[in-house]
């Protein structure tokens, strides 16, 4: 897969930008879940059928966070895991658009006129709720009405589980609480939280329970504090190791009577040698009962 990053300030093109027809699938896709890879599997296919290059076009950071959501600072799946998950998608150029205040004061006709057109698009598919250019104002319907025959517009529909859209704001609310099966369900995969191992305090060896700080690689949103039931793979290698995470509270033996609050993940595992820093870890939640069942909060 290609990456081309893209600014509306930009007064050239990147070197090696396509110059030739192809799909384009739109969003910040904050999590790759379900109803997102429903909207980018629509690309593929029509890029396929059409056999034409399929694109995604993204957005770092995330809008929200320059609007003033301090929390979308946290997200669920840092840049590079996105990418790698549009690849797995069948995606074969993905465009990160650079999201400040100008982009974010710009109208829809600027939008298309500045980021769309140059890229030679046939066709572009969105979800049923996207929005862009100043204060949302552009729709689906607008993309429609300014293509003026420019280019095609499909539009997916929502992605629903038992009556409910899949959406990423489900995904942080059911993290918040601590849900990791809910979250799993609606990504369509364990949540994954990627890191590399830092020195600790190095007393769980002292109790026949060797554990491993893992620094997470980027700014996720974290489950609630608690301990949770995880699977972790080393980069390198192949095994897959059962083991424990806890997130949170980092517990202190008396006489240190206070406790700090701390955004890291503990992996116990006790049938692995872990060196720090000589390696990365991925954990992620397991399957419904035996995520949620193995969690107490902190």
């Amino acid at each position: 897969m290609h990456i081309f990053h893209l600014s509306y300030c930009d007064s050239e093109r990147p070197a090696g930008l396509p110059n030739k027809p192809q799909v384009l699938a739109i969003g910040d896709f904050d999590g790759v879940h379900l109803g997102h890879s429903e909207v980018i599997r629509r690309a593929v296919t029509t890029a396929r059928g059409l056999q034409l290059p399929c694109a995604v076009m993204t957005f770092d950071p995330h809008p929200r966070e320059v609007l003033g959501a301090a929390k979308y600072a946290q997200s669920l799946t840092p840049l590079e895991r996105k990418m790698e998950l549009f690849a797995k998608l069948g995606v074969d150029i993905a465009y990160i658009v650079s999201f400040d205040e100008t982009l974010m004061r710009v109208s829809p006709e600027q939008f298309i006129e500045r980021m769309l057109l140059p890229l030679g698009i046939n066709t572009v598919i969105v979800g049923f709720d996207f929005t862009f250019g100043h204060r949302g104002a552009g729709t689906p319907d607008t993309l429609s009405q300014l293509a003026k025959g420019t280019y095609a517009v499909e539009v997916v529909r929502p992605f629903e589980i038992e009556g409910s859209k899949v959406s990423s704001t489900a995904i942080r609310d059911a993290l918040e609480r601590g849900d990791v099966a809910e979250a799993a369900k609606l990504l369509g995969r364990p949540y994954t939280i990627r890191g590399e191992v830092v020195h600790g305090d190095a007393r769980g060896r002292t109790i026949g329970f060797p554990t491993a700080n893992v620094q997470p690689d980027g700014v996720y949103v974290l489950p609630a504090n608690g301990v949770y039931a995880v699977r972790a793979v080393i980069d390198g290698d192949d095994a897959v190791y059962s083991g424990v995470m806890n997130v949170g509270v980092k517990r202190r033996s008396p006489p240190e009577a206070s406790r700090s609050r701390r955004w890291k993940c503990i992996c116990s595992i006790s049938t692995a040698t872990f060196t720090a820093g000589s390696w990365k870890c991925r954990s992620s939640g397991i399957c419904a009962a035996s995520a949620n069942s193995a969690r107490y909060r902190s």
